[in-house]
């Protein structure tokens, strides 16, 4: 199976709904944009290995990277292996002088933890074909949510917004899509997105 290396390319905050952040994942080598719902202490601890800010005490992450270090553990790599019922599935792909190990992890983590040592992300081509976005196009493909949370985003209430959603037709709904990607919340396009694929599988 052919894996795709990804890079940070935002951390988007839901215009709609407050405490709602995306980490957005883009193909290093391709227009694709895979965006997963996360927490907002797990945007911070991203946020902070970003701007390489330097907090007076460790966060978790950084005593976890502090750790391997001290250990001689090496993380070479993070791969997000499995989408399943909407939650992604990650691993940490270490060396241990001559041994590789494999630790799982909830993506949000592995990434955190990816940025503070440098090393690559990778997903496979199935994934991002199941649940990546094109920003230039006004339809995401067939995919699932993110982190396991169902996303829910209006202005007035979540499950306003997930009704709203099953009355429109689909040209609105990829009308909608287009809309909400151009204005970078990927939290509200995430729900939008698995609409249309579920009307393309009922189809």
């Amino acid at each position: 199976m052919k894996k795709v290396e990804l890079e940070i390319v935002a951390l988007s905050h839901s215009i709609t709904q407050t405490h709602s952040y995306a980490v957005v994942l883009g193909e290093v080598e391709g227009l694709r944009k895979l965006p997963i719902v996360i927490g907002g202490f797990e945007a911070q601890a991203i946020a902070v290995a970003l701007e390489r800010m330097q907090p007076s005490r460790p966060l978790t992450h950084d005593l976890f990277t502090n750790f391997m270090t001290s250990f001689g553990i090496d993380l070479t790599e993070v791969v997000i292996y499995k989408l399943e019922e909407g939650i992604f599935f990650a691993k940490l792909v270490c060396q241990n002088g001559t041994e590789t190990l494999e630790i799982d992890a909830r993506t949000s983590d592995a990434i955190a933890l990816a940025v503070r040592v440098n090393c690559r992300i990778y997903t496979y081509e199935n994934i991002l074909d199941a649940a990546g976005l094109y920003l230039d196009q006004g339809e995401g493909t067939e995919g699932a949510t993110a982190e396991g949370e169902e996303p829910k985003a209006k202005t007035t209430t979540a499950t306003g917004f997930d009704k709203d959603l099953k009355t429109l037709s689909l040209d609105e709904l990829n009308t909608m899509l287009q809309q909400v990607l151009e204005q970078e919340d990927y939290v509200r396009a995430i729900p939008i997105r698995d609409e249309i694929n579920r009307r393309k599988k009922d189809s």
